[in-house]
């Protein structure tokens, strides 16, 4: 099931833990290997290697997502902080959520946060099902009503999570939905160190913020 049409190459312009010692991603000149994934895959993409095509996405600073026809993009923010919690894309299918955090060059943190995750929707009453799919575990859930497929990506010194959210009815078809978006993902990891596992920074494209802004102001 394809969302998006085929894409025409170029370059675009770059932009520039849970311990006491959390473990820090290593940064080193050599290559990352199979950066993404199985022989054959084809994206999601690192913005090093990323070339240009006419897919529309939304600029979160850290993720360029696209956003398929026919979808709508929600913020989340955070009532405390009064930052932004996650962005949502929402299609017919449920909503999607992709977010990107920092990883070890020796990738693999996926499976070990897909086992850890999948412990705990079961700790939660929930039915989970794992399997392998394009690029590795997938997870599937079912919380009260709620269908939920979880897809993770190990990229260099990045892991990209997506995740779709939806009525039962659309079970079916959400996984390819979710898998599009993915595939389709941009990732700007930035050449800092951080620990591992520490959510890369989402920021609003200025007329999103702009907006919110306004509303906020007009609620208060």
């Amino acid at each position: 099931m394809a969302i998006f049409g085929r894409k025409r190459r170029g370059e675009p312009d770059r932009p520039s833990g849970r311990h006491a010692a959390p473990e820090v991603d290593e940064l080193e000149d050599d290559e990352f290997e199979d950066r993404l994934g199985p022989a054959g895959t084809d994206g999601p993409y690192d913005i090093a290697d990323v070339e240009e095509d006419e897919i529309p996405r939304i600029d979160l600073g850290s993720v360029q997502v696209p956003v398929p026809d026919g979808s709508q993009v929600q913020v989340e923010m955070d009532p405390d902080s009064g930052g932004v919690r996650a962005v949502h894309v929402v299609t017919e299918q449920g909503q999607v959520t992709v977010s990107a955090y920092a990883a070890p060059r020796s990738g693999g943190l996926w499976k070990d946060v897909g086992n850890e995750l999948a412990t705990q929707l079961r700790a939660d009453g929930a039915q989970v099902q794992t399997g392998d799919g394009e690029w590795g575990l997938e997870l599937s859930a079912i919380v009260g009503e709620v269908a939920l497929r979880f897809i993770g990506v190990d990229g260099p010194r990045w892991m990209l999570r997506g995740v779709i959210a939806g009525p039962q009815s659309q079970a079916a078809r959400a996984p390819d939905v979710l898998r599009e978006i993915v595939r389709h993902t941009i990732v700007k990891r930035g050449g800092d160190p951080m620990p591992v596992r520490t959510p890369l920074t989402i920021t609003l494209p200025p007329a999103v913020a702009e907006h919110i802004a306004e509303q906020q102001q007009a609620q208060q």
